[in-house]
């Protein structure tokens, strides 16, 4: 592929990386970035995968270095995380191509909604939670966005966020904290699945992977120090103008 194409695909997927590592939402970016470069929808999906397992972990690390992740509330779901995206992952891969491809249009400004409702700080610690909380609805709610995560991807960390905000009422920054620990274990469930199917680019995987990396880096301890909300109107610019030039690209062709 095109060096340049490269170079403004690892641009983008900084960019994603950095707004993942705030409130979620960096497939919004990526994974229209990876379409326009022509690269089939179920490759985007695995490569898109790929790259966001190191920006993941990386801004997990830091809100691990700064104390934010409840461990307790994030052994109940885990394991639940990374079931639903192989789950999830299977199913996308039974659909054809061209499929695949509306599928992603039509969820993408879906997931944007989502991605900009309001939430509200609340709890802040283990105590907070009652037995249904972490027994039932953590569970359930990992093995859904899970599912969806292996199935499409985009916003799921910040689905993870407001459901943690909105239904089970965790504090802003923990929600962001904890959201990565089952973003990565849904990302890698999904990875391994999409890598087994000979979904994942690798060539351009790397350099893109290394850019989201240094942008969850980035992303995460603006995060820490400063909150997520300035970054919104950022990022749904930037969605808006991809998504649109993404829509006139399949309308011409």
């Amino acid at each position: 592929m095109d060096p340049i194409v490269i170079l403004l695909l690892s641009l983008m997927s900084f960019l994603a990386g950095f707004v993942d590592g705030i409130a979620g939402g960096g497939g919004l970016i990526l994974i229209p970035s990876l379409l326009l470069a022509g690269i089939p929808p179920q490759v985007v999906l695995g490569t898109n995968k790929f790259a966001g397992i190191f920006g993941t972990s990386m801004a997990l690390a830091n809100f691990m270095r700064n104390g934010k992740v409840i461990w307790k509330i994030a052994g109940f779901g885990l394991a639940f995380s990374l079931i639903g995206s192989v789950i999830g992952t299977k199913a996308i891969l039974l659909i054809d191509q061209n499929t695949t491809a509306k599928i992603i249009i039509f969820m993408l400004p879906i997931t944007a909604i989502v991605t900009f409702l309001p939430k509200k700080q609340l709890k802040t610690s283990i105590s907070d939670f009652s037995k249904n909380d972490l027994y039932l609805y953590t569970p359930l709610f990992c093995l859904v966005i899970g599912f969806y995560d292996g199935f499409f991807g985009p916003g799921t960390g910040t689905f993870l966020i407001f459901g943690f905000y909105i239904f089970l009422g965790l504090n802003l920054i923990h929600a962001s904290a904890i959201s990565k620990v089952f973003n990565l274990a849904s990302n890698i469930g999904s990875f391994v699945t999409f890598a087994f199917a000979g979904k994942v680019l690798y060539a351009i995987g790397i350099p893109i992977a290394l850019s989201n990396l240094a942008g969850g880096y980035l992303g995460s301890n603006l995060a820490i120090k400063k909150g997520q909300q300035f970054i919104k109107v950022f990022l749904l610019i930037v969605f808006a103008i991809l998504f649109i030039t993404l829509i006139l690209r399949i309308w011409n062709a």
